[in-house]
């Protein structure tokens, strides 16, 4: 089976090498010309659009940043949606259950397969095969290309809902979005009051305050004060936006996700959107007047 990807980014590239790696044939496209030729040097071939893409490939996959850019990978003039050999699409951004009903709905009139496949864990998990994978659409398809995701870390299958998976995700990255500001916020108040930041991720960490945060992204990349997670503030705010959109419109309580939105637009605001979404913690940091890191010895 010849696999197409399209999207090769932060999180598409290190997932579309492992694809090369295991010996698949692979025709990538990506508007940046660079990352395509990086793919291509390992073993990929070369597309020019998602359109050829889909010309090329029974299986196309998609890794994209933002929702308009998967509606208009799939669905414009050059789109997967007009490929003359692709039988499946998998959509592996987060873009929400509303666009991914959309895909659906004019690929379906194509007799194209869509599944939802937004992924968790990071650009460390893309590289190391170890993502979660939250995969709707039609079983049988799921099945098929069931050892594909393998690769790239483990399929959790959701549903044949179109959409469902968007909306597991948005749960996922509702919460992750929580614990980090949350871990952010109660460092600074112990660094404020004199405890090594160090010794408080550990004792978090061995304790009943583990979350994600403290077992991984402040290790890896707030005390060395990195901040080179490799996700960024502004796709973090747009996945907390997908979620208020979803459980508003489900008339759903969104007292809690309200609150860590704002937080995330504060800090979308004062270090950037290109800025790593770990600096969540410099507004915390510059309200309190500290600094999480090594520069705070115990006193």
């Amino acid at each position: 089976m010849r696999i197409g990807f399209i999207g090769l980014g932060n999180m598409g590239f290190p997932m579309a090498r492992r694809l090369v790696e295991r010996d698949h044939d692979l025709v990538a496209f990506d508007t940046n010309p660079s990352a395509l030729q990086r793919i291509v040097a390992l073993g990929a071939s070369a597309a020019s659009s998602a359109k050829e893409v889909a010309d090329l490939a029974e299986t196309v996959l998609a890794s994209l940043p933002t929702p308009t850019a998967s509606l208009d990978v799939a669905t414009s003039d050059t789109g997967v949606v007009h490929g003359s050999c692709v039988q499946r699409y998998v959509d592996m951004s987060t873009v929400g259950s509303q666009i991914a009903v959309r895909i659906h709905q004019r690929l379906s009139q194509r007799g194209i397969a869509t599944l939802d496949s937004p992924v968790s864990g990071g650009v460390g998990g893309a590289e190391r095969g170890t993502l979660a994978l939250m995969v709707s659409g039609p079983r049988a398809e799921f099945d098929r290309i069931e050892p594909v995701l393998e690769v790239l870390g483990r399929p959790h299958y959701v549903g044949n809902k179109p959409g469902c998976a968007q909306t597991m995700k948005l749960a996922n990255n509702i919460l992750a979005a929580n614990v980090l500001a949350a871990t952010a916020e109660v460092v600074v108040m112990g660094v404020k009051a004199g405890l090594d930041p160090a010794v408080m991720i550990d004792v978090l960490n061995a304790g009943s305050g583990a979350t994600s945060a403290s077992r991984d992204k402040f290790p890896r990349a707030i005390l060395p004060r990195t901040f080179d997670y490799g996700f960024s503030t502004g796709l973090m705010v747009k996945d907390v936006r997908l979620y208020l959109e979803e459980a508003e419109a489900l008339g759903v309580p969104v007292d809690l996700a309200a609150t860590v939105a704002r937080l995330w637009e504060a800090t979308a605001q004062h270090q950037g959107s290109d800025s790593d979404f770990t600096a969540v913690i410099k507004p915390f940091e510059q309200a309190a007047d500290v600094i999480v890191g090594p520069t705070n010895p115990p006193q």
